[in-house]
């Protein structure tokens, strides 16, 4: 068993990288922003700026806002973030959004009162700058390195926080250091009432989906996945439920549901990805509370695990990553081994690398259902004792050396491709 004090640094971890989220967290994270410049200034700001880094627009461009009836964007996401944000509830800053907000955000955005832009001359894929001003007076705020990590707040030239050195979306300070080995040590011994509380994980990504099956949402993938024509053709089995209840949590979340999911490392979707399929399976199968426990710890810490080399935005889509910690999940609660594991996680790799993020939108729900698609048959291959080898393409016996060389694509070789498409959504008719 891993030693107490080192439990409780991979607990504390979890617990910053697991919370929950209303919405889209790039745009959630914007507002969270101007809330705590506005409260800051101390009145409702009669101009807003927001400058922000490519990765964090191209995210919050093309998602629905939660409460406001289908309103898309960032505009209204800035808007209620001034008229009823409150920085205190984190990722669920626009909990407390009304019709009338709504309303009230609407005309705000008609008077002009907001610009938004690319900051230049940043190398962080997630920041967001917020400058209000009012009656002569202004505030700024900071968020960098992670969705509710506050560098910089300002009053009037006053400086009331500055840690901006230390934002980074690469390292943080005391970030733990962790291995796939070490991973699946901890969600095999931790004591159960230590991490007991992620099991409220499936409670709020459970509800997400069953809310998304009685209503029209994003793309419908979910509800498409559960028709009598989609059944004769993907079964009425374990599979085709862990497709339809995945993707339909991301439908309802993509298209604005007030409704929170429980986020992995400042993602909804990924939050998604690594609980649900992981959640059916468990149902599905039999399994104890013991092994459900163990299996989405399992999950949600790989995909922390692996987000510590590739960053929190990146051009690699999410749902690969989110997918490789269900696939482990799901590998354990067939029976299988660490080996077993590692050769799920390769099987991961080897199909999915490549994937590009081309923003948060509703169509990610496909996306997710390719990637736990995968999810399921990198574990049946483990299972069976197939393994991609590393005489193919990027795969090592190593397996972390494995992740590091996914993460190495997504961070750095596909910046390019970043660059591209942020271009091409930012450039069309």
């Amino acid at each position: 068993m891993i030693p107490q004090s080192e439990r409780q640094r991979i607990i504390a971890l979890i617990q910053r990288e697991v919370v929950p989220a209303i919405g889209c967290t790039e745009p959630m994270a914007v507002a969270l922003c101007v809330a705590r410049a506005t409260e800051t200034l101390g009145s409702l700001p009669e101009k807003i700026t927001a400058r922000l880094s490519a990765n964090i627009l191209k995210n919050a461009m093309g998602v629905g806002i939660p409460g406001t009836g289908g309103m898309i964007g960032l505009p209204i996401a800035i808007a209620l973030g001034a008229l009823v944000g409150r920085s205190e509830y984190q990722l669920e800053v626009l909990r407390d959004t009304t019709p009338e907000a709504v309303e009230r955000g609407r005309e705000y955005i008609d008077r002009k009162c907001i610009s938004i832009g690319l900051k230049e001359g940043i190398t962080e894929k997630l920041y967001i700058e917020v400058e209000v001003e009012a009656s002569g007076h202004r505030a700024v705020a900071v968020i960098a390195g992670g969705h509710t990590n506050f560098v910089y707040v300002e009053h009037d030239g006053e400086v009331l926080l500055d840690n901006r050195r230390a934002a980074s979306d690469e390292a943080e300070e005391g970030e733990v250091p962790l291995t796939l080995r070490r991973v699946w040590d901890f969600a095999m011994t931790a004591p159960l009432d230590e991490v007991r509380f992620i099991l409220e994980t499936r409670r709020l990504n459970k509800a997400a989906a069953e809310r998304a099956f009685t209503g029209e949402y994003g793309h419908c993938v979910g509800q498409t996945l559960r028709r009598e024509r989609e059944r004769r053709v993907m079964g009425d089995s374990i599979f085709s439920h862990i497709l339809s209840y995945t993707s339909a949590a991301c439908d309802a979340r993509m298209a604005g549901a007030m409704i929170p999911v429980m986020s992995n490392s400042g993602s909804g979707n990924q939050g998604i990805a690594a609980t649900l399929p992981v959640v059916v399976y468990a149902e599905e199968s039999g399994a104890t509370e013991e092994q459900t426990i163990r299996a989405l710890v399992l999950s949600h810490l790989t995909v922390i695990y692996i987000k510590q080399s590739l960053g929190r935005l990146s051009a690699l889509c999410g749902c690969v990553v989110a997918a490789t910690g269900s696939s482990c999940g799901i590998t354990y609660l067939m029976g299988g081994s660490y080996e077993q594991v590692v050769a799920a996680v390769k099987n991961m790799i080897a199909n999915l690398t490549g994937m590009i993020c081309d923003g948060a939108k509703p169509s990610c729900a496909m996306k997710l259902t390719s990637g736990v698609s995968t999810a399921v048959l990198s574990a049946m291959m483990a299972m069976d004792g197939h393994c991609v080898t590393p005489v193919e393409g990027i795969i090592e016996e190593n397996v972390d050396r494995c992740i590091r060389n996914l993460t190495a694509i997504g961070r750095d070789g596909m910046n390019e491709t970043d660059h591209l498409v942020l271009d091409i959504m930012t450039h069309k008719c």
